[in-house]
This record gives C-alpha cells, sequence and structure tokens, in this order.
C-alpha cells in the first residue's frame, strides 16, 4: 500500500466524517429501511460521491474558481434546495414509527435523493471541487491513480460501514430515539440551508 495511497485515504476520511447532508441521509436511509434496500441507495451515495470527487479533482474547481456569478448561483439554488430537503425530513418526523424501518421506502424516489443531496449541495460542490482540483495540481501523473483510488477507497469504507452499523443496531434503539433523530436531521439540514443563503447576501453585499 503506497503512501501515496494512504494519503488520499486519511484525507478522504477525515472529509467524509464530517457532519453534513449525504452523511444525514445515509444515516436515515439504514434506519428507515431494511438493509437489503439501504445498500443500494448507498451504493447510489457512494457513487454520486465518487462522481463528485472525480469531477473537482479533474477540472470542476478551475471553472468554479474563475466564474464568481456561477458561484453564486450555486450558493443560492442549492441552499432553497437544502431547506427543502429538511423541511421534508421534519414532516416526515411527526409520523415516524419504528415499524416503518421496515417499510420499504420508493426505490427510485431513494435513489434520485442519493444524487441530490450530492449534486444539490452547493458547498460540497465548491470545497471539493476547489479542494481536490487544488491537490491534482500538486501531484505527478503518476501518483494521480493512488490517491485518487485511495479518496474513492475511503468513502466506500464510510458510507457501507455506517449503514450496516445502523442496519444492525436499529432494532435495539428506542423509538423516540428514532423520531428526534430524524427531528435533528431536518433541523441540521434547514439551518445549513440557511446559512449557505446567508453566504449568499454576504458576497451579494
Amino acid at each position: 500500500m503506497s503512501a501515496i495511497y494512504l494519503r488520499g485515504l486519511l484525507l478522504s476520511l477525515a472529509l467524509v466524517s464530517s457532519i453534513g447532508m449525504q452523511n444525514l441521509f445515509v444515516f436515515n436511509n439504514a434506519i428507515n429501511q431494511p438493509l437489503k434496500r439501504a445498500w443500494p441507495v448507498t451504493l447510489m451515495v457512494w457513487f454520486a460521491d465518487t462522481a463528485l470527487t472525480l469531477a473537482g479533482f479533474f477540472g470542476m474547481g478551475a471553472i468554479i474558481s474563475a466564474h464568481e456569478m456561477f458561484k453564486l448561483i450555486i450558493m443560492f439554488l442549492g441552499g432553497l434546495l437544502v431547506i427543502w430537503i429538511g423541511f421534508g425530513i421534519l414532516r416526515s418526523a411527526a409520523s415516524f414509527k419504528l415499524e416503518s424501518a421496515n417499510t420499504a421506502l420508493p426505490m427510485k424516489k431513494s435513489l434520485i435523493n442519493a444524487w441530490v443531496v450530492t449534486w444539490a449541495n452547493p458547498q460540497a460542490i465548491i470545497d471539493t471541487s476547489l479542494m481536490f482540483g487544488a491537490m491534482r495540481g500538486s501531484l505527478s501523473n503518476t501518483q494521480v491513480t493512488p490517491f485518487i483510488s485511495g479518496v474513492v477507497s475511503a468513502t466506500a469504507i464510510w458510507f457501507f460501514g455506517i449503514t450496516l452499523i445502523l442496519g444492525l443496531l436499529k432494532e435495539r434503539l428506542p423509538q423516540r430515539f428514532l423520531m428526534w433523530v430524524n427531528i435533528i436531521s431536518g433541523v441540521v439540514v434547514m439551518l445549513y440551508g440557511a446559512y449557505l443563503l446567508y453566504q449568499v447576501v454576504l458576497m451579494v453585499i
């Protein structure tokens, strides 16, 4: 295992372990669906995250950095969408029942949301693009493959690990705890969306 691979692995683990929309989505997916249906959604989250990482690593960062108006539009539209997603989580929390953990959610909607929480998250787009775009510039051609392999390996370990652990433990968790998980998740997501809109205001003035 090369040092460059480990560098990508550790850097990616540090990023993906922070609280964000993707982790909240994977968490809710694991506790609200049986494992056999949670796995495909988790796979889609990882695939969407990998696609975003590769896009940022190989060039999107340069586009966003060079166009301030593009960055502003992404922040504004994404902020509104994030607030709407958070509202949806709060709305579902009121009717949450432990039995729903064994009730399959529409797979098509779940798979679409897996892309939404990644590609409609403006801060993730900007941060990922700028950071990985900069990292790409610091690597030689021979270091690119092991580094990016470490990055995508870390996200796979994290997302699938969360799904497995919560999928196995959810039946032991009290219903009130699971209800509050949804409430807190919804509040955090809405506050995050409000923060994005606040950043837009600061950029405008």
